[in-house]
């Protein structure tokens, strides 16, 4: 570590940096930021930089609020739109208690803890996510939303703006070493899909705050507005966040199996047994917005019930095909997570319940062989389908009852998160909507 930070900051006076921005993450998933001048750098390495944890949603209360930033020279990237005149750099940053404890309330320390679980079993977690986002020509949602493109799937037009924005995107994350594996229009009109390439589940959570920040960025810088929002426009699909995952013992993927006729082992079925098992009660973590149930419908092209299969995209767990003579893309794809979610508290909560199917021994059921989409209730039923949660009162409920998630989270999230959210639900009941009026003040 000693290295990398004497690396950190020789770079940051050869380059001539300016500022150097500490980036951390709340409870929700928001990304914060301070910004430091390359003299206190070597200060924040020693002794972190302490801040009021109260004025963070669902960090400190105020008679326990300092809390310090400990930047992580690991995460050390310049960024690649600061003005030529001003460099600045920034570096992601583990949140202790004073006496230099992790501190309960920071996410990245959640996924660190859940990941420590898996490296004691000799397991490093990878992730791979799919991001979808749209683009509007603005953001305010007072005013109807103008999406830049009435392009579909795959669909390449020389008037398609939002190409620009795309290729912009992906050439200011490849700057700040973020590897992308595909990008192209999505099927809902204005919606887009970039892939990132697999990396260990910590990096990849850093990878999807920067990503949400520069998409984010690159679109205002254009004049127009992104959003993960999961269904910002009615009757067209919503934005998911599809999610590769695998275990790799060293160098060997442990989801490969070259005799199963899958080429799935027994620990890959059992990890995907405990996502079955325990997927009703991480939905809340997976899914966290009210809106995110307008994704999570039937009809939709979005998992609605606990199921795996191969190559079917109606399961919630899907087994993609592994390349001939590639063992290491032997993976599964978890597909009800959508891109407003918070990626370290997501990736926690699919890890451990990944392991505790490990843990106890879970099997897996059969496949489902058929479209899911098109089956009856009757027919579900009788496979021992259930269904996700179909709101966020329900996903709270859920979760509320699962010790699964306590642990993963800890006392102080699993508390802080149920109270927000419940919260959340109860300023959304109390609305009446558009829906409701059209529908009934006409008649009642």
């Amino acid at each position: 570590m000693e290295r990398q930070q004497d690396y950190v900051l020789r770079t940051v006076e050869e380059r001539g940096v300016r500022l150097i921005r500490l980036w951390f993450t709340d409870v929700l998933g928001q990304l914060k930021s301070v910004a430091i001048t390359p003299a206190e750098l070597e200060n924040a390495f020693e002794e972190g930089m302490w801040f009021d944890g109260s004025a963070i949603d669902g960090f400190s209360r105020v008679q326990e609020s300092d809390v310090l930033a400990r930047p992580d020279p690991n995460t050390f990237e310049l960024l690649p739109w600061a003005e030529a005149d001003e460099n600045s750099a920034r570096m992601f940053c583990d949140i202790e208690n004073l006496d230099g404890t992790p501190f309960e309330g920071d996410p990245r320390q959640v996924l660190k803890r859940n990941l420590d679980r898996a490296h004691e079993r000799g397991f490093t977690f990878f992730c791979a996510p799919e991001m979808e986002f749209f683009y509007f020509g603005h953001g305010d949602p007072a005013q109807e939303l103008v999406p830049l493109d009435s392009g579909s799937y795959f669909d390449l037009t020389t008037a398609d703006v939002a190409s620009d924005l795309r290729k912009r995107t992906i050439h200011m994350l490849e700057a700040m070493g973020i590897p992308i594996e595909y990008s192209f229009h999505e099927d809902s009109p204005s919606q887009h899909e970039i892939d990132l390439r697999y990396t260990d589940a910590l990096s990849m959570a850093d990878n999807v705050m920067t990503f949400r920040l520069v998409v984010r960025e690159i679109a205002v810088e254009r004049g127009a507005y992104a959003t993960f929002m999961p269904k910002p426009l009615q009757g067209v699909q919503g934005s998911g966040m599809h999610t590769h995952l695998s275990l790799f013992e060293g160098d060997t993927n442990a989801f490969h199996d070259p005799d199963d006729e899958y080429k799935l082992s027994k620990v890959g079925r059992s990890f995907i047994a405990g996502l079955l098992v325990h997927a009703r009660e991480i939905t809340a973590v997976t899914n966290q917005l009210v809106n995110s149930y307008k994704r999570l419908i039937p009809g939709s092209e979005a998992p609605v019930h606990v199921s795996w299969a191969r190559n079917n995209r109606s399961a919630l767990v899907r087994v993609p095909l592994a390349k001939a003579g590639k063992e290491s893309s032997t993976r599964i794809e978890y597909r009800s997570p959508d891109p407003a979610c918070n990626p370290y508290l997501a990736y926690s909560v699919m890890l451990a319940a990944g392991l505790k199917g490990l843990e106890e021994g879970y099997e897996l059921g059969p496949e489902a062989a058929a479209n899911v989409f098109e089956l009856t209730d009757e027919e579900r039923a009788a496979e021992g389908m259930t269904a996700l949660p179909q709101s966020l009162a329900e996903a709270l409920d859920e979760m509320e009852k699962s010790e699964l998630v306590a642990e993963a989270l800890g006392e102080h999230i699993f508390e802080w998160f149920l109270r927000n959210k419940r919260s959340e639900w109860t300023d959304y009941k109390a609305q009446v909507t558009p829906f409701e009026l059209a529908r009934y003040l006409p008649s009642w």
